[in-house]
């Protein structure tokens, strides 16, 4: 089921990649932006992940929160925060049971094989736990300046 804006946002509660649990009551009045990526380290996750890194203040200053989420495990999410300096933390979905709830997990096309995994979506969730953006199946490159320009106004920097 995929979530259209006004709908609530699904509750959660991960580890992070220093493996302390994060919930939904966490965030609890703050504005978020959840980005789904399929794995650390690939081209197209690393390169999701740098644009978000290099907007990071911006979406900081407008109030927004942004948090990444992956299968990865928790030391792997905290090898690829180092790596790339990533400034905000990323969530260790092993069981994919938040990317299932936010209708981010499915079947999926490679090279003519079908499998279930982590389709690429973002999220702009209110200060209410309202959705008020949903972006489903996006490309890597470019996807930031999108999200940005719908809420922030404007471009991305860098793209």
């Amino acid at each position: 089921m995929k979530l259209e804006p006004g709908d609530n946002a699904p509750g959660f509660s991960l580890p992070d990649d220093e493996g302390k649990v994060r919930s939904a009551e966490d965030f609890a009045g703050k504005r978020l932006v959840v980005y789904f990526y399929p794995k650390a380290f690939t081209p197209g996750c690393t390169g999701e992940s740098c644009d978000f890194r290099d907007n990071h203040e911006r979406f900081a200053a407008a109030g927004y929160q942004i948090l990444g989420v992956s299968p990865d495990p928790v030391d792997r999410l905290a090898k690829f925060r180092d790596e790339y300096e990533l400034p905000f933390p990323l969530l260790s979905d092993a069981n994919h049971a938040m990317a299932e709830a936010f209708g981010a997990w499915g079947i999926k096309k490679n090279y003519g094989r079908e499998y279930e995994g982590i389709i690429r979506s973002t999220f702009v969730i209110d200060a209410d736990g309202l959705v008020e953006h949903a972006w489903y199946n996006v490309r890597a490159k470019e996807h930031v300046a999108r999200v940005s320009a719908n809420v922030l106004g404007g471009d991305a920097e860098g793209a």
